[in-house]
């Protein structure tokens, strides 16, 4: 009788490789796949994995149980400016608030006297500005001119838009004109992908949404047309439930509710790495972690603070580097997790520039023609091919051995680079790796210094297929003692998808509670919670669904507003007094001030989740440790500590096993990654298969904590 087992399918899309993880539903069995990207024809690299994966298992698309997807196609068209031809609909008189900005230069651009803003992503002249105006509380000052609507929607129907945004003055406390708006837009151009403010992100900051609402309709139609199309080939293979998209909030959603609201899917792969990272601290006992994810072309830090995964409103995208908070690239106001993404991968570039400066990226290679030692055109010297001509990549065993790559092709390109800097080849490979290290310690700031956050304090966990090759000289700028490398990270965030629930995020603004009265505030979160349970339902979730209910506060004679998780239960006095104290004792933990303001309340914000079914972590017994039977050869890696290139062993992690334990420098292959351990560092297997590597002798080395001793 064939083997009717049901699986797990998580498949992420980096802008290099696609990484794929398939897991047996019934005994947790893990298999992963790498493949190349094939940026040019997105569904049938997704398709090749899928494929590959189930002749890797022995089943059939119809035994797929959950098919979880994340990919890097919406941030790569705001990056790339390859986004829909955008109409924007404003009200009379808004419409240059592109124009006028918000964007300010960062970083060197601060003193570049050259420097300008890039160029918005509709056309002055695609927009259209409408006779309305509502007020802050919903009220109608001037009502909807339907003719001059009517005339203006027609004159940019005129002009071929693909998609079109609408965001009104207010139209966050009453989306009437929005809606009527909308529906004047679908008739007079019936072919273009249309989004409105209101049903994106309800929150004040009319900038804010009304860019919200632009990125939504500047990726939608790619972004729409590429999800139907991949589900429409994954119902060709049998698999028979809807497709599931990672958000950027780290809750998955339908593929048919994500091509709705595009946006909430920005920042989809890098969310799904925090999450794995976020499940590896559960499982190993760790509240407070830093996730790194390294992959082909950029690098991602987010950080898990008391075991879930900071979330921000105020994000970014599209600067040099993607962030909360930052001035440069496109506001966006849904949740996303609090993470920073630099140009920084295996694919970056090495350049050198007019003052003969060796500089690294934000320029990738990417897959095609991807770099040197790849041999598939590139000619520019990578981070990978750095890595490679320091040996610690074995050319024989890049991807498990399935693709073979080039020394002598890294060579040339390295000596094209020292011939200009004056310098030898490997001067040139040592410079790029730490450089890499350098942009990528960048991100981690970001989000932990930048945020008042020790890093010191925290884990590290790596991941991408190029994480392990960097993550310890990461850590070694900020001086964090340890770091874990789980299995199989080179696919850790295809993984990290399979372990997402199932979410909706609603909010409102917050009813005036001044005088006493919080029915309306009562009401308001009942609203919110019955539109999460009610799209739960559409998606066949009717059991075991959670509400977690939370307010954002603010000082009346402040912007910055913090947001308070509150109890299930009718909204009261207490409640809200109680939320105002914990306000103030976090902006206090935040910004070291205890200001005597009054509170006001902005927003009420509503999660409403489904938990689904999980692939199972298997646990270990450890044993006395033998590690040496794991080396399978040696090979000479250059390490600065050691003065230069040292034969050094490389172990074969497939046969570590718990306990086992060996000092630096060493190297652990695997298929999808392969881990550096320099001198002065020792590394453990714990129960779960991780590699822990601290900054200690094998003889001397301090536990680190009853965690760690649970978690071996």
């Amino acid at each position: 009788m064939a083997d009717r087992s049901t699986y797990f399918v998580g498949v992420d899309v980096g802008g290099t490789f696609t990484d794929l993880v398939i897991v047996c539903s019934q005994t947790g069995e893990v298999r992963n796949v790498k493949t190349l990207t094939t940026p040019t024809e997105p569904v049938r690299g997704v398709m090749n994995a899928v494929r590959e994966a189930l002749a890797l298992v022995g089943a059939t698309g119809a035994q797929l149980d959950r098919v979880v997807h994340a990919t890097t196609l919406p941030t790569n068209l705001v990056l790339e400016r390859k986004g829909a031809k955008v109409g924007f609909v404003t009200t009379l008189g808004f419409g240059d608030m592109f124009r006028i900005s918000k964007q300010k230069p960062i970083g060197s651009n601060r003193y570049d006297l050259s420097y300008r803003r890039p160029e918005p992503l509709v056309a002055r002249g695609m927009v259209a500005e409408i006779c309305e105006r509502m007020d802050h509380l919903g009220h109608v000052i001037t009502p909807l001119d339907v003719a001059d609507a009517e005339a203006r929607i027609a004159a940019l129907a005129a002009k071929g838009p693909e998609a079109v945004a609408i965001c009104l003055m207010h139209g966050y406390a009453n989306p009437d004109h929005e809606q009527r708006v909308a529906e004047i837009a679908r008739r007079h151009i019936p072919d273009a992908y249309v989004c409105i403010s209101s049903d994106i992100w309800p929150e004040y900051q009319e900038y804010e949404r009304a860019s919200t609402a632009v990125l939504s309709a500047y990726i939608g139609p790619t972004f729409s047309g590429y999800v139907n199309e991949l589900e429409r080939a994954l119902r060709d293979l049998g698999y028979a439930r809807p497709l599931q998209i990672m958000q950027s909030s780290g809750g998955v959603m339908t593929a048919a509710a994500a091509a709705r609201k595009a946006a909430y899917m920005i920042e989809s792969g890098p969310a799904a790495g925090i999450m794995a990272s976020a499940e590896l601290g559960r499982a190993c006992g760790f509240d407070n972690l830093i996730s790194f994810d390294m992959g082909g072309t950029t690098a991602k830090a987010g950080v898990v603070q008391n075991g879930q995964p900071r979330i921000t409103n105020d994000f970014r995208v599209g600067g040099k580097a993607s962030a909360g908070g930052r001035d440069a690239g496109e506001p966006i106001k849904v949740p996303v997790i609090d993470l920073a993404e630099v140009g920084a991968g295996g694919g970056s570039i090495a350049w050198v520039d007019r003052g003969g400066f060796l500089q690294l990226g934000p320029e990738s290679a990417s897959s095609e023609p991807g770099p040197a030692c790849y041999g598939f055109g590139g000619t520019e010297m990578t981070v990978t091919d750095a890595n490679l001509l320091l040996g610690y990549l074995d050319p024989d065993y890049f991807l498990g051995g399935t693709m073979r790559i080039h020394p002598d092709r890294s060579r040339a390109a390295a000596d094209r680079l020292a011939a200009k800097l004056g310098i030898d080849a490997t001067g040139v490979a040592r410079g790029i790796h730490m450089l890499a290290n350098t942009n990528m310690a960048s991100a981690i700031r970001i989000v932990t210094l930048q945020r008042g956050i020790d890093p010191r304090e925290y884990v590290l966990t790596a991941s991408g297929g190029a994480g392990p090759l960097h993550v310890v000289g990461v850590a070694e700028h900020f001086g964090i003692p340890t770091v874990i490398i789980p299995p199989s990270p080179g696919v850790r965030s295809a993984f990290g998808l399979l372990v997402a629930d199932m979410a909706y995020d609603q909010i409102a603004m917050a009813a005036d509670v001044s005088t006493g009265d919080f029915a309306a505030l009562d009401a308001q979160f009942a609203q919110l919670e019955a539109e999460g349970r009610a799209q739960l339902r559409r998606d066949g979730f009717e059991e075991g669904i959670v509400v977690e209910r939370a307010v954002s506060i603010r000082f009346e004679s402040q912007v910055l507003d913090l947001t308070i998780p509150i109890p299930d239960g009718p909204v009261d006095a207490a409640v809200i007094a109680a939320a105002e104290a914990s306000f103030r004792e976090l902006y206090a933990a935040t910004a070291g001030l205890r200001p005597t303001d009054r509170c006001t309340l902005v927003h009420c914000k509503v999660r409403v989740v489904a938990h689904v079914r999980k692939p199972e972590q298997a646990v270990h017994a450890p044993r006395p440790g033998d590690a040496a039977q794991a080396v399978k050869r040696s090979r000479p890696a250059y390490f600065a500590a050691a003065g230069g290139f040292v034969d050094t062993p490389v172990y074969d992690r497939a046969r570590l096993a718990p306990g086992d334990a060996f000092a630096g420098p060493a190297i652990v292959e695997e298929p999808e990654s392969t881990t550096i351990c320099p001198p002065g560092y020792v590394v453990e297997v714990d129960r779960h298969l991780n590699l822990v590597i601290e900054r200690n002798g094998l003889e001397e080395r301090a536990s680190i904590g009853e965690n760690l001793v649970t978690c071996l």
